[in-house]
């Protein structure tokens, strides 16, 4: 591709050389620059990408895109005000804006962006509509993840996994736009066709995040300036901040009764192996709806996919389906199991996450709530007083067990947990081995409980003695069930 055409949307001044040339593609790693490609100088906290422009164009960069007065030799030299906006919609152009193809759906607030994206690729795959996800899963198209490092990848990443999706079938794109990743003008480059709020509360305040709560409030309402239509949850009274200087249509959802779209008569649901809630829905739809996901903060994120797929024309059944066989991997994931109990597995791997999890676990009033867990070698050791206190007070049995060791001995990790847990009362056992943890918890199962397995949940791997090992949580239980059956 031509230099200039990938400048199209940019406002730019030449510094040196010709935009005449052609490119081989859109580099801002220096470590990964190719012979003819132009390299973009990001600047971040710790790096600063123009250091490192000599040095790619001695790689083979044939052009660079600087923001300040840079020396470099025999390339071209682009300037522009902000290099992170100058890479958004370069790679637009190089992946050939892909967005103009795909129905695209941005999802910003401090919780419920993962389990809404899920909850929205339920329904529309149910309604035959390939959707692709991009978020803390990774990126998600067809049966394929692709780990990623942030939930909102840098730009390029984002633009080359919409080709990615349309080259595979996908009409939709689901993405989870982090106040970090909307700061960063990593979304930047297209407009959503839809934005949605979920709820604003204290997060990722201080060091190279947001220096206060007013630039993570602001960082998030950018959403509303590149979107069509805003999808607002109007329980939530940041909402309104979120509007500010908005320039889309705006819709709302929750339980207030000037929602556009309502939930009302929610109650929880429980049976062995499914755990959600069930409520109606009333405004712009007329329905009722189960959800199989726990918890009462799952009507908003419900109401949230509800609100954008009726865009789509799909049939009240549709939606019903999707949302009654929604999975989220790793967030409270009930795993199939032939005796009348609850088997879920959470990324719970802190005090306050565990907390959250067993409370919203506690109200579906379980025979026993049974945790498994464990701690994360070479952290700090108050996190493992303080989850061991939390499942003490919260669970009926405690099972305490390895969890990405790291360099550590699993047994001094296990010793603070249980400095934690005995204060509190509350019954534990100590089983080493995390798999003989996991058996131990489904040999002993009785009617009625609900095991959570805490702490891996996505991930596919145990991090013990400098060493990643694949382990998939989901294969033990299934290996551990079946050689229960012979």
């Amino acid at each position: 591709m031509i230099l200039e055409q990938l400048l199209t949307r940019l406002n730019y001044t030449v510094a040196a050389g010709s935009t005449e040339i052609e490119i081989s593609d859109v580099i801002y790693d220096s470590r990964k620059v190719i012979k003819d490609c132009v390299f973009v100088c990001l600047v971040g906290s710790a790096f600063d990408g123009h250091e490192y422009a000599a040095d790619a164009v001695k790689k083979g960069a044939a052009a660079v895109v600087v923001s300040r007065d840079t020396e470099i030799a025999n390339a071209t030299v682009i300037k522009v005000d902000d290099t992170r906006k100058a890479l958004a919609f370069m790679s637009a152009e190089y992946f050939g804006n892909p967005a103009d193809t795909l129905t695209t759906i941005g999802i910003t607030g401090t919780k419920g962006k993962t389990t809404t994206a899920s909850m929205i690729r339920s329904i529309l795959e149910k309604g035959n509509i390939k959707t692709g996800v991009i978020g803390t899963l990774g990126i998600i198209i067809g049966d394929k993840l692709i780990k990623t490092n942030n939930t909102t990848p840098e730009s390029y990443e984002i633009q080359k996994a919409m080709r990615q999706m349309i080259d595979e079938g996908c009409k939709c794109c689901v993405m989870e736009a982090s106040s970090l990743g909307l700061k960063w003008h990593r979304t930047d480059g297209f407009i959503f066709d839809y934005g949605i709020f979920t709820n604003f509360s204290h997060d990722h305040i201080g060091g190279v995040e947001h220096p206060d709560m007013d630039d993570y409030r602001y960082c998030k309402s950018l959403l509303f300036r590149q979107c069509t239509t805003g999808i607002m949850n109007i329980d939530d009274p940041a909402y309104k901040d979120m509007l500010k200087d908005h320039t889309c249509a705006v819709e709302t959802y929750g339980c207030d009764e000037n929602a556009a779209l309502r939930a009302t008569d929610a109650k929880l649901l429980s049976r062995p192996g499914y755990l959600g809630v069930h409520f109606k829905v009333s405004g712009k739809l007329s329905m009722e709806t189960d959800v199989a996901i726990p918890g009462m903060f799952t009507v908003h994120n419900a109401l949230a996919a509800i609100a954008v797929c009726s865009h789509f024309k799909l049939r009240e059944q549709t939606i019903y389906d999707g949302l009654n066989e929604v999975k989220v991997k790793g967030r409270v994931e009930s795993v199939p199991v032939p005796g009348n109990y609850t088997l879920l597995i959470d990324y719970a791997h802190n005090a306050v996450s565990m907390e959250n999890v067993l409370s919203t676990l506690r109200e579906y009033k379980p025979h026993r709530l049974i945790t498994m867990f464990g701690a994360g070698g070479n952290r700090p050791r108050d996190r493992r007083f303080e989850m061991g206190e939390i499942s003490g007070k919260l669970s009926d049995l405690s099972v305490i067990t390895e969890d990405n060791s790291r360099y550590e001995d699993v047994e001094n990790i296990l010793a603070d947990i249980e400095q934690g847990i005995k204060p509190t009362g509350g019954a534990y056992v100590k089983i080493s081995d995390r798999t003989d943890a996991i058996r131990y918890c489904i040999e002993n199962a009785e009617d009625g409980d609900i095991i959570v397995l805490a702490g891996k949940g996505h991930e596919d791997y145990m991090d013990k003695l400098g060493k990643k090992s694949h382990y998939d949580e989901r294969e033990i239980i299934a290996q551990i069930l079946s050689d229960m059956k012979n």
